[in-house]
Order: structure tokens, then C-alpha cells, then sequence
């Protein structure tokens, strides 16, 4: 039976807790949730091997961030950025003289999959500046940026590319920025996700690579990711299930997984994404650059960042 593709810990959370009808009582799997201000915050702990079993996620800390009208508020894309770097903040320690690589996975030639490029071109990078003389002062860190680019045109396995890299930079801390695969619609655009645990390159599109991790880097690595594409199949097997609301038993008899199954030998191995994906990767990679931004440099403001960078 095919498994439901999705990037995101709490919608792999929200499937197994309706599977065991256990919501937040998972074994091995710790969930919190609150609101700070514009953004709904979900932190996802995977403690155990069982937890990681269930969840289907390495162990590590899941943080989810939703905001509705990222897209379109400049409020909530303010929040969203403080938020970041809030959580950022709260994994690792930075200090003015900590280096950090921030790597932008992704094709830029494919606007679903160019989060992570674009997101490298809006950061602020220091560490060129920094090896001479700091005119910059304790307001910025050591900051260098890699776009690897994919396999399909290097010719070469991202993580070589980074292992060699880390290898002669020696940064403290890797944060990989990604696009991601989510179940729901409803999340393309204002939902990020941040993790302790590293990332699998094309995981969500059935295209695994060599993870991006720790245990690879031997560096602390932090994943950031937001979701751009949806399974077809799983379109489609939402849609089936609004037309079948009235017949609800007959749909759970069924079972959502073998709709979904035969719904994949039909449809393929197709990702569908938003038509208005270039603005949705315009706004989240500014979002996501400046709230890592506004975690490295830590004593500027958002718009002293931006006045930094030419959008």
C-alpha cells in the first residue's frame, strides 16, 4: 500500500493520531502547541525509537510554524521573521564570532523546487568581510552561503558538494534550506517548518538522497523548509472525500490509504502545485532568508536587514 507523501511532521502526526485515535498521546512523540501573536506554533518531539517508527521521522525536535496571509500581510510576514528567529535561537547558540553555512537545496531552474536558492540570495553574508579586519562590529556573525545546485546538473551528490565545503570552511552550524512535500493545499505558503534533525533531499517528490545531517556533516545542521508541491493523488483523494461526506461509513470502510493507492496508479508519480507558486516562492524565500537573518545577526532589526539586501 503506498504511503501518503509528506514532508511535514505534524501532518504525519495528525495521520497517525487519527489512525490510533490517540491524538498528542503518541509513545515516543511529545507535542506542544501555542500561539504567539500572528503565528500558530507546533513543536513536535521525537524522544524514542518507537516514536521514530511511528512518526517515520529521524529522533530530533519538529517546530512548525502557520501563518495564515503570509503571502499577502506585511504583518504577518513580519511575525513570521521574528518567529524564525526566535526558534532558530532556541536550538542553537550564536554568538557574533559563530560561523555558520547556510545551504540553498533545490533547482532555481524550477520554481517549486527554488526556495532554497532564492533564499540564499536574499542573506546577508559576512564571512568574507569578517576574515580581515571586522569594521562590521559584534552586530553580524560569520555567514557564507552554498547553492549546490541538483544532481541532474552537476553530476555530483549534494552532499559531497557540502561535505567538501564544510570540510574547508569548518562552520559551526549548517542550516539547509529546502522546499518540502505536504498532503494539504492548505499549507503551500504559510506554513515553515524548522528541525534539529537534518534533511533528505527529494524525499517528498519519491527522489531520496543521501541525508543532510549531523551524523554526515559532523556539524549541528538545522533544516528549514516550506511546503510547494502536493501529491496529485492526494488532491484527488481529498476531493473524493468531500463528495463522499454525506457517506462517511462507506468511506472509512474503504480506507483512505487504499483510495489513495489507487488513486497513485492512476495519476502517477505527479506533484501538483499552486498556480500562483512564483509569488509563493518570492514571499517565503524572503521570509525564510530574513528570519535566519534576524537569528545570525542578532542585534540589527528587520528593516536595518533589509536595507541590506536589493529585492
Amino acid at each position: 500500500m503506498n504511503k501518503i507523501r509528506t514532508d511535514l511532521a505534524i501532518e504525519a502526526h495528525e495521520m497517525c493520531s487519527k489512525e490510533k485515535a490517540e491524538e498528542n498521546h503518541l509513545d515516543g512523540i511529545d507535542v506542544e502547541e501555542y500561539k504567539n501573536g500572528d503565528v500558530f506554533i507546533t513543536k513536535i518531539s521525537v524522544t524514542n525509537e518507537k516514536g521514530s517508527e511511528i512518526l517515520g521521522k529521524p529522533l530530533g525536535h519538529y517546530i512548525t510554524l502557520e501563518i495564515p496571509n503570509l503571502k499577502y500581510s506585511d504583518e504577518a510576514y513580519q511575525s513570521a521573521c521574528a518567529e524564525i528567529a526566535e526558534q532558530l535561537k532556541k536550538l542553537v547558540n550564536i554568538t557574533n564570532t559563530t560561523k555558520t553555512l547556510v545551504v540553498g537545496l533545490g533547482n532555481e531552474a524550477i520554481t517549486p523546487d527554488a526556495l532554497g536558492p532564492r533564499a540564499v540570495s536574499n542573506l546577508v553574508v559576512t564571512n568574507h568581510i569578517k576574515q580581515g579586519r571586522d569594521f562590521l562590529g559584534e552586530a553580524f556573525s560569520r555567514v557564507c552561503a552554498l547553492t549546490p545546485g541538483v544532481l541532474g546538473t552537476t553530476g555530483i551528490e549534494t552532499i559531497d558538494i557540502i561535505k567538501g565545503v564544510v570540510e574547508k570552511t569548518k562552520p559551526e552550524i549548517v542550516i539547509a534550506v529546502d522546499a518540502l512535500a505536504s498532503r494539504s493545499m492548505d499549507r503551500i505558503s504559510n506554513t515553515v517548518q524548522i528541525s534539529d534533525s537534518g534533511i533528505n533531499p527529494g524525499s517528498g517528490v519519491e527522489n531520496r538522497r543521501e541525508g543532510i545531517n549531523e551524523e554526515a556533516l559532523g556539524v549541528k545542521v538545522i533544516a528549514i523548509g516550506v511546503p510547494t508541491v502536493v501529491d496529485a493523488a492526494t488532491v484527488a483523494s481529498d476531493s473524493i472525500d468531500a463528495v463522499l461526506a454525506k457517506e462517511k461509513e462507506k468511506f472509512k470502510e474503504i480506507g483512505y490509504e487504499k483510495i489513495y493507492s489507487l488513486l497513485s496508479k492512476s495519476v502517477g508519480n505527479m506533484m501538483v502545485t499552486p498556480k500562483d507558486i512564483d509569488s509563493v516562492i518570492e514571499k517565503a524565500a524572503k521570509t525564510v532568508a530574513n528570519g535566519i537573518n534576524l537569528a545570525l545577526h542578532k542585534d540589527l532589526t528587520l528593516s536595518e536587514i533589509e536595507s541590506y539586501i536589493s529585492y
